[in-house]
């Protein structure tokens, strides 16, 4: 009796990452890249400088979409109020789920008011891998997770960051 062991093993890989300021007087990104460093070690970094500070009342919405034949709904399209949301990120699984790739790496990590820039820092690829593959996983594919910001019910910026799981 012949016995095959195989390891199968997913891997995350950043494709694009798109910011958008929609009202340049109250916020601008101030840079928004992918960087490789060299073949294992990727990362995503993004810095928001706002203008109109205190921000007291945010919201975020996303949406996680899938490319078969053009890009697909995917999961989970939500809306979040951000200041409740960070009070208690229990309160939601989804967003918590989400919020958990850049948690460790973002200043974002307090409830209203926001009175400083917004900093997303050195994001890895290793990290995303686990939570994509390990902690929630996903079917193999390419991706894109578009988040609207919300400032006083108004859209202020758009994120967009594509990548492949294969």
């Amino acid at each position: 009796m012949n016995v095959y062991l195989s390891l199968v093993s997913s891997k995350f890989e950043f494709t694009n990452i798109e910011c958008t300021s929609l009202d340049k007087s109250f916020d601008d990104f101030e840079y928004c890249y992918l960087k490789s460093v060299n073949r294992s070690y990727k990362y995503l970094s993004l810095k928001v400088n706002l203008f109109k500070t205190p921000i007291t009342k945010v919201k975020v919405k996303g949406g996680l979409y899938k490319r078969l034949n053009g890009l697909r709904p995917f999961m989970y399209n939500i809306t979040v109020d951000a200041c409740r949301f960070l009070n208690n990120p229990k309160s939601n699984p989804v967003m918590n789920f989400y919020y958990s790739f850049v948690k460790p790496f973002s200043n974002i990590n307090h409830t209203c008011p926001f009175d400083h820039d917004l900093v997303v820092d050195k994001v890895p690829i290793d990290f995303v891998n686990h939570q994509v593959t390990k902690v929630l996983p996903f079917p193999e594919g390419s991706y894109l997770l578009e988040t609207h910001w919300f400032a006083y019910d108004i859209v202020r910026a758009v994120v967009k960051i594509y990548w492949t799981l294969s």
